[in-house]
């Protein structure tokens, strides 16, 4: 995952994060995966990416209120980045997920968890620094990202949503493609 670092916000957003003192906190999703396919397509790293979202896990407090917080407080500590960034407390998950997506989801256990659900399985990674090195959790490898394979995500079926996605994603990089039938099916008998 060295390639999503080559996105100057990426890397100034991994070097900062410890200074927001968020407690299992990553770095996720479309800023990672997006510079990938940037790069891949000969773009600008950081060319038509919406937001970049950070994960973190406190159980502390719950509330709307102390995530928004934590977002005015990101964004003015990255101000000077000139990006919209999304800081979510994966802990609150739960609390309204049912009324978001039309189902319930169980209380989940730590940020990793929340990138488990990310509707498009390749898409599914998150990067922190931990100890003085990068760490990468792609809980469904890294292989079809680079391959521009949007396959979805075996553990959640959310069906049009995936559809959205894929759809947006195939307009920007136009190269991106579906899984192969067979394949998936395979993928979902070893679940």
């Amino acid at each position: 995952m060295q390639d999503a670092l080559r996105n100057p916000c990426n890397q100034a957003l991994l070097d900062g994060l410890v200074d927001l003192h968020l407690p299992d906190a990553w770095l996720v999703g479309g800023c990672l995966f997006q510079t990938v396919w940037n790069l891949l397509d000969g773009r600008a790293p950081g060319a038509g990416i919406r937001d970049y979202d950070v994960f973190y896990f406190d159980t502390e407090d719950l509330s709307d209120r102390s995530e928004q917080a934590v977002n005015r407080q990101a964004q003015t500590l990255f101000s000077g980045l000139g990006v919209q960034l999304d800081v979510r407390n994966q802990a609150r998950v739960h609390t309204w997920y049912a009324a978001y997506f039309g189902r319930p989801c169980p209380p989940l256990q730590n940020s990793c968890e929340g990138v488990d659900r990310f509707l498009v399985g390749s898409t599914s990674v998150g990067l922190r620094r931990e100890a003085g090195h990068i760490e990468v959790y792609a809980p469904y490898g890294l292989d079809d990202m680079y391959r521009g394979i949007l396959s979805p995500n075996p553990r959640v079926d959310h069906g049009l949503l995936y559809e959205n996605k894929v759809r947006d994603y195939q307009a920007r990089w136009h190269w991106l493609s579906r899984p192969d039938p067979a394949a998936l099916a395979a993928a979902r008998q070893n679940l």
